[in-house]
């Protein structure tokens, strides 16, 4: 089950409070404060798991409380610190806080980490207070409190290539074509519900990857057809491929209303290059010419089926992202 979204109740350890003792020694009739400080409290860390694809973990536990540190003792010594817990996600997840929408961190690098619930700082044993004017305390310290937040952890997949269309344009089974990925695929609308991945094999043992996106319809920006939590997978992709049906009746008001439903999400979007895919030539009738399409996009026909241009495509894919990687390089 592919999850995208998940909140959750984080909550650090207390600190240890500080320990009064004073040092008791044969022959020593008044030894000095010896009290411990108490530990940290154990922290929760996110840290990225590349081998994760969903949040799905984090829809069945909705609460992680983290131990308290323990408390100081006599002859100085310290409390340990409370164990961390590290809670693992899916590259490209950021984290909300839920109550305010601030994003506090967006992990889009392999096993980068953040602490997103810290730990309380220990109690002062008595120990710690002594002065050359006052050298018997009682003042000791309890420890502070843990962290306590709720969080919004959303994923948003990255990848290379983004295919958009309406549903049934073909983007499944393309993906199933040129990768190794195995997406759900049948002969009517909303096959896919869940993005797919695809890591696509091209020239000189180079790769790149390419995310399905389940259909798009109009009104998707409003989240009409599950099209908000479709939308936010777009908006990770370095580079765009509007898929369209050769059989559809308009196709240039298909490719209008595909990039009106993006622009409404994020004006971003229709900035990052992009070419349009004419998909299904294998149904089309072979006596009838290909509608030419009056955009200032680049045009391909393919046929996934028969495998027609396929080679052609990737070849246009990997130019794509050398666009979008000389875009993404500093001025």
């Amino acid at each position: 089950m592919f999850i995208d979204y998940a909140k959750i109740h984080l909550i650090a350890g207390n600190g240890g409070s500080g320990c009064v003792s004073f040092h008791r020694e044969k022959y020593v009739a008044k030894g000095g404060p010896d009290g411990g400080d108490g530990g940290r409290g154990g922290s929760i860390i996110i840290k990225v798991n590349k081998h994760l694809r969903t949040l799905k973990d984090y829809t069945y536990r909705k609460q992680y409380k983290a131990k308290r540190g323990q408390h100081g003792m006599g002859s100085d010594k310290h409390g340990k610190k409370g164990p961390d817990i590290v809670l693992e996600v899916p590259l490209g997840t950021i984290i909300k806080n839920a109550e305010t929408g601030v994003i506090l961190a967006d992990l889009t690098e392999e096993n980068q980490t953040f602490v997103v619930a810290k730990g309380g700082r220990g109690g002062r044993g008595n120990a710690r207070f002594a002065t050359p004017t006052h050298q018997s305390p009682r003042e000791w310290e309890v420890g502070e409190a843990g962290d306590d937040i709720w969080v919004e952890l959303e994923l948003k997949l990255i990848a290379d290539i983004g295919l958009v269309g309406l549903p049934n344009a073909g983007k499944s089974t393309l993906l199933s074509r040129i990768s190794s990925a195995k997406p759900k695929i049948a002969n009517y609308p909303f096959t896919t519900l869940a993005p797919n991945l695809g890591i696509v094999s091209y020239r000189n043992f180079s790769s790149f990857v390419v995310a399905d996106i389940p259909g798009l319809i109009e009104g998707a920006h409003t989240g009409k057809g599950l099209g908000i939590q479709f939308l936010r997978h777009i908006e990770r992709t370095r580079a765009l491929a509007y898929l369209i049906d050769l059989n559809e009746e308009n196709i240039a008001g298909v490719l209008e209303s595909l990039q009106n439903e993006l622009r409404e999400y994020s004006p971003m979007m229709l900035q990052k290059p992009a070419v349009v895919v004419l998909t299904k030539l294998d149904t089309f009738p072979p006596e009838e010419e290909v509608p030419q399409l009056e955009t200032d996009l680049p045009v391909l026909t393919i046929s996934s089926v028969r495998g027609d241009h396929l080679d052609n495509l990737k070849d246009f894919f990997h130019s794509l992202i050398e666009q979008a990687e000389a875009l993404e390089e500093p001025e």
